[in-house]
């Protein structure tokens, strides 16, 4: 199974013909700017569609701080995806209180340990909203 660097290493290289299934759900990669680096910093993340933007999530597996790659688009928005071979810029945003009940759902279709690692931690895990700019 691929993971880490070496997931995003060959998804870049094959356009997703490896790495996009992922354990039964399918990955995009994402790129933020590193907040304090500046440097771009990769991470490949389940990912489901809806309404034309792609939905991901800040689980971290429940633990008490948000990922790295969460804290940075908060700094920087914009943000890179690659979505198989489509390669594109998108504004990423957390969804709305209105819209989060909706979208968490969608992702547990994708991924349903997010359910359970929002029992682990006291921060609400939020579901980031990225729309092809």
């Amino acid at each position: 199974m691929l993971f880490g660097q070496e997931h995003i290493d060959r998804y870049e290289a094959t356009d997703g013909e490896e790495g996009y299934e992922w354990q039964g759900t399918q990955a995009l990669i994402l790129t933020t700017k590193g907040r304090k680096s500046g440097e771009p910093r990769k991470a490949p993340l389940i990912y489901a569609e809806h309404d034309g933007d792609y939905l991901i999530v800040a689980s971290k597996g429940g633990a008490p701080e948000p990922p790295a790659w969460y804290v940075n688009l908060k700094a920087e928005p914009e943000v890179q995806v690659q979505v198989k071979g489509d390669k594109f810029t998108a504004r990423a945003r957390d969804a709305t209180p209105e819209e989060k009940p909706e979208l968490w759902k969608i992702m547990t279709g994708e991924w349903p340990a997010y359910d359970e690692y929002q029992t682990k931690t006291d921060r609400p895990i939020p579901v980031v909203v990225l729309e092809r700019a």
